[in-house]
């Protein structure tokens, strides 16, 4: 089958005029059927799909000595095969790092390496076939020489003398470090009443969605552009890069995302497989297919939290703290992860320690080290797991030391309700939020007197329960302080457009995208309530670069908080159009109008004058009856951003109730609760379910999931049989409640809620294990708390 070329259809650029006005210009031939087969008239056959399979590296660290492609093009159905060199050609590297993140770096990033593979799961080599099992099929016949090199796993040891340097031309393995210091942290430490201190652990693992990484891309040779189906978050955001990398220009590339599996943060990054696809497709002029399978999303898919802590806390006699002192490593894989960069996670601890608590001296550093495991990036609550872990399990060690009740030393601590604004140690602008009420609202929600008592009687009979609280904060609704002012083409503004169609129906585009979260429910919910009319008359388009307002996409629980305000003022807008057209048709004032329930009624009656089908047949058919001077265009565009606060904070609690087995180290989850405060509530059920979800998640990093290595840097737990999830049997029932703080920002109010649940259950679950223990004077800081981990902290084993 011959490729598709601008020649081979009659085209050819240099051919045409630079401007087609007023011209007469050559047409193309146009396509035809055939046999139930579109071709063109001179009998090339359109494309077909063609799919990509890839051989991943089987070391962790290895040189590739050679490749032999000859007996994988021989394989039936391979068309082509694609190394580092080959798409290096036609595909520029990027380099992860951000500006304001001083003194960061990383080494550039190929599609497929160029001379070295740094992970075991690794790209190397392509093979592009006309069914993936062919290209399966190719990659098995693939013939590559590695030279195992010395890997470097261990995140303690990354920096130490004798370390492998897995980026020579870098001088060392360091990515990014920053330490925030406010206070006189000595000081504190020296008049403290108490000192507490422990190491804690937070296990590597990863998002595990139903619909794993999925791309299409086509490139078209004819008008030279690039249009990828893609399974992602944020499309503008990936229009950039592939446009960048590809040496492209934006306006030519088209990315469509339409409902997407789930993805939890790990679909918002840049994929060495995802560009190569891109890059074959247009090298090809074919369109290219590949969807990652289980295995190659363990080793492939971004992994997060793989942290080591050592933290200290002081307080006085009264359990006031005094100052937190926090030292963070992580280890993030070979490469920063472009372009949000690996070194985000980690400053967020920095961030977010403390974050609940009024005190004035603070040190946090945290280190982050390159290594030869599979990426990290950001996941669902990006560093706030591992903040939240630190703070809170340093609160309940200390109202152990103090004898005092873990409730009381966090409301003795607490940022009050009225301090706000209000500036944090490491320096977190908080517009308002609610501590004392969210922990009001939990103790209405949570039996504790039954459960103390029923814990002191259930040990007689030696069965060993506890519970445990965490507060948390969540950073939403994020500015370009974020991303944009360290040089990322990351939009922190969202777009939606809002039209009427002729028959009084409502359509919105929206640059913030779906996956899963409800997203385009809450849309039509605002914009049905800006415009005034039923739910199911709104229609909501997201997820394509070409119809959709530019924006950021959905990340950092932004959904409501930045794509919904922008809705809201899109209909707002469309609404006041609405009601001058009606008045000139009506001969009324605007003023005195409203729409409701899809209709103009009189604002001060509520008694109906006019359909909205009434009026856009009017608008639409016959505008020469409406005053020549009147606006009709039925359709509105607003953007927005944040700009008085950096991020809209949300604030919650959790607790969790818990029975331990001494015997085995079995958890077993009884009952678990949440408030949060998420700002306005759009939709109560979404809200409740996306906090269930979250809480789940955060489940799963405490107890169940974790990306295990061998120390030569092979990843060991790659099928659901080794690598565990949270699964409905061992979900405890999960009661969600809600203080309503609304941000001042925005007339919805709306802030963030999906990453509040995963942000405080590992905390509340690590502190009921260890209320659960205290009798055995044990404690497991180190997630996930398997039963191996208990039965150590018990002596049982050693």
């Amino acid at each position: 089958m011959n490729e598709i070329t601008p020649a081979s259809i009659g085209l050819s650029r240099e051919d045409l005029p630079n401007s087609y006005i007023g011209r007469s210009v050559p047409r193309p031939n146009v396509p035809k059927l055939v046999q139930g087969r579109a071709t063109y008239t001179d009998d090339v056959t359109l494309p077909r799909m063609l799919h990509a399979a890839f051989l991943r590296s089987p070391h962790a660290h290895a040189k590739i000595s050679a490749i032999d492609t000859a007996s994988a093009k021989a394989v039936p159905g391979v068309i082509r095969v694609f190394t580092g060199h080959d798409l290096a050609k036609f595909c520029d590297p990027w380099v992860a790092t951000l500006d304001h993140l001083k003194g960061m770096k990383s080494a550039p990033q190929y599609p497929l390496p160029l001379h070295r593979a740094t992970w075991q799961g690794e790209p190397i080599v392509a093979v592009v076939a006309e069914s993936r099992a062919a290209a399966e099929d190719g990659v098995a016949a693939l013939q590559v020489e590695f030279e195992a090199l010395p890997a470097q796993t261990d995140m303690e040891t990354a920096l130490a003398p004798g370390a492998v340097v897995i980026h020579p031309e870098l001088g060392d393995n360091l990515v990014f470090t920053r330490t925030a210091e406010t206070g006189d942290v000595a000081a504190a430490f020296a008049a403290a009443h108490k000192i507490v201190e422990a190491r804690f652990v937070t296990g590597r693992h990863t998002g595990v969605t139903l619909e794993p990484r999925s791309i299409i891309a086509d490139y078209n040779p004819a008008d030279e552009t690039l249009t990828v189906h893609h399974s992602t978050q944020a499309p503008h955001m990936m229009q950039g890069v592939f446009a960048k990398q590809l040496r492209m220009k934006e306006g030519d590339v088209r990315v469509i995302c339409n409902d997407v599996g789930g993805s939890f943060g790990i679909k918002v990054h840049v994929y060495p497989d995802e560009v190569a696809v891109a890059a074959m497709a247009r090298i090809m002029g074919r369109p290219v297919k590949f969807v990652a399978d289980r295995f190659e999303s363990f080793v492939s898919d971004i992994h997060a939290r793989d942290h080591r802590l050592k933290g200290r806390l002081a307080v006085d006699a009264e359990g006031r703290v005094l100052a937190f002192d926090i030292d963070d490593l992580t280890g993030i894989g070979p490469y920063s992860v472009y372009p949000r960069t690996s070194a985000i996670e980690g400053n967020q601890v920095v961030n977010l320690c403390g974050g609940p608590y009024d005190f004035k001296n603070y040190r946090c550093t945290t280190t982050v080290v390159l290594q030869n495991k599979t990426p990290t990036c950001q996941y669902r609550a990006v560093g706030h797991p591992i903040a939240t872990a630190v703070t809170e399990g340093l609160m309940d060690l200390a109202a152990e030391a103090l004898g005092m009740d873990p409730v009381e030393i966090r409301r003795r601590n607490l940022i009050r309700d009225d301090a706000y604004p209000y500036t944090s140690p490491p320096g977190m602008r908080f517009e308002g939020l609610s501590h004392h009420a969210s922990l009001n609202k939990l103790l209405d929600m949570v039996p504790l007197e039954r459960i103390r008592a029923d814990q002191t009687e259930a040990r007689q009979r030696g069965i060993y329960r506890g519970i445990g609280f965490a507060s948390f904060i969540e950073l939403t609704n994020p500015s370009p302080f974020m991303y944009g002012i360290g040089g990322a083409r990351i939009s922190a503004q969202d777009g939606c457009t809002v039209r009427m169609d002729p028959d009084g129906s409502i359509v919105a585009s929206s640059g913030v995208t779906e996956q899963g979260q409800g997203t385009e429910a809450i849309l039509a919910q605002i914009v049905a309530h800006g415009v005034g009319v039923p739910v199911n008359r709104v229609k909501i388009i997201t997820g394509d670069t070409q119809t959709t307002p530019y924006g950021g996409g959905t990340w950092a629980c932004r959904g409501a908080g930045i794509g919904g305000e922008a809705a809201l003022q899109s209909a707002i807008a469309l609404k006041q159009q609405i009601l001058e057209v009606a008045g000139a048709m009506l001969q009324a004032a605007p003023e005195a109008l409203d729409v409701a329930m899809g209709e103009i009624t009189d604002k001060a009656s509520g008694k109906p004058r006019m359909t909205l089908f009434e009026l856009g047949r009017i608008v639409y058919f016959r505008g020469d009856t409406l005053p020549k001077e009147l606006q009709r265009e039925l359709v509105q565009t607003r953007h927005f951003i944040t700009k008085e606060y950096p991020f809209a904070f949300t604030n919650g609690i959790q607790a969790s109730w818990v029975e331990v087995d001494p015997a085995n180290g079995m958890v077993k989850l009884l009952e678990h609760w949440c408030v949060e405060d998420c700002g306005r509530v759009v939709n109560p059920l979404l809200v409740d379910e996306q906090v269930r979800g979250g809480i789940v998640q955060g489940i799963g990093g405490a107890l169940y999931e974790h990306c295990v290595y061998d120390a030569e840097g092979n990843l060991l737990t790659t099928t659901l049989a080794d690598y565990l999830v949270p699964m409905s049997a061992e979900m405890p029932e999960i009661h969600v409640g809600h203080v309503e703080t609304p941000t001042r920002e925005s007339l919805l109010g709306a802030k963030g809620a999906g990453e509040a649940g995963t942000a405080g259950a590992p905390a509340a679950i690590m502190n009921a294990i260890n209320d659960a223990l205290r009798p055995f004077k044990a404690r497991v800081h180190e997630q996930p708390f398997t039963p191996e981990r208990i039965l150590r902290a018990l002596g049982t084993i050693a």
